[in-house]
């Protein structure tokens, strides 16, 4: 399983951005996805998850209500909207994956075995 992070740039504050996850498996549909982020000397941390069907979603406090998790089947992607952001949102952004896991679980870093590179979101005041 192989996941790409895609969709990082340089933003003002107040822009949005949409990242993208490309997941190469045999089955996407068997994978829930997590994004986590990680700002510079900090540690990493739970962005957002989605479910396998897409039906179910988990938010960090910090992103709710800003960001938008989804998953396109046929393109075997998950995004992640962000809108209103801030310069706290600054950071790496990475992918994550584990076949057949609760939404719930996706937040357990140590327990994901699939990660993508990573895709550098930058807001500037």
């Amino acid at each position: 399983v192989q996941l790409q992070a895609s969709g990082g740039g340089l933003v003002q504050v107040g822009d949005s951005l949409r990242l993208a996850c490309s997941v190469s498996a045999r089955a996407f549909s068997q994978y829930p996805v997590a994004w986590f982020r990680q700002a510079p000397g900090k540690e990493r941390q739970f962005v957002a998850a989605i479910g396998r069907t897409g039906s179910s979603t988990d938010y960090d406090e910090s992103v709710k209500g800003r960001f938008t998790i989804s998953r396109d089947h046929a393109r075997s992607t998950v995004f992640l909207q962000m809108n209103s952001l801030a310069p706290e949102d600054t950071a790496v952004y990475y992918c994550a994956a584990k076949q057949f896991a609760t939404v719930q679980a996706m937040r357990i870093m140590g327990q994901l075995p699939y990660w993508g590179q990573g895709t550098q979101v930058t807001v500037s005041s």
